[in-house]
């Protein structure tokens, strides 16, 4: 009788053992073919995150050395009135000189003319010597202040076209600065 109650035993935990196996071997098919679909649904959204990530870092770069390029520009005109009337030449090629890595970089330099006393000047003239103007525009205890402004840009084309975007971006710089006397 023990060894009867021993067998039944046996077969019966052998047979809840092999349903609950199978149960369980059966959830976790179905477990593993839920992670895949997910997987499969999720990892073309993040490697587009990821290009998209790159490209915009790939753009805020170029701003980065834009606008660089446009103080490099302007700290060579400033060093002396001569340097500041070279617009064409020499704060040109500072500008360039500083932005090596740039896509069709383009430079414009602006001479200003402005009173201590805050009135505008309508015009500065440029000399074999420097920036120079009329004292007869300021008021007699004023003195004149010449700046030199610098403007860039520069153009990124994305590695990859998105649509919806554009096929180039236009990133700027600017730098003024007081040219010496």
């Amino acid at each position: 009788m023990a060894n009867l109650t021993t067998e039944i035993s046996l077969n019966l935990s052998l047979r809840q053992r092999r349903d609950g196996n199978w149960k369980a071997f059966e959830s976790a098919r179905r477990e593993d073919a839920q992670s895949l679909v997910e997987l499969t649904l999720v990892v073309p959204l993040f490697i587009l995150l990821l290009v998209g990530s790159a490209e915009l870092a790939r753009v805020a770069w170029a701003a980065v050395l834009t606008s660089s390029a446009a103080r490099a520009g302007a700290a060579w005109g400033a060093v002396n009135p001569a340097n500041a009337g070279d617009s064409t030449g020499g704060i040109e090629a500072a500008a360039a000189a500083d932005g090596v890595n740039l896509t069709g970089l383009t430079t414009t330099p602006r001479l200003t003319c402005v009173c201590s006393s805050g009135a505008a000047i309508q015009r500065c003239i440029t000399t074999a010597l420097g920036v120079a103007t009329a004292l007869s525009d300021c008021p007699s205890p004023a003195t004149i202040t010449n700046y030199v402004q610098v403007k860039t840009s520069s153009t990124v084309t994305p590695l990859m076209h998105y649509p919806g975007l554009p096929r180039t971006f236009t990133v700027t710089g600017q730098s003024t600065m007081v040219v010496a006397p």
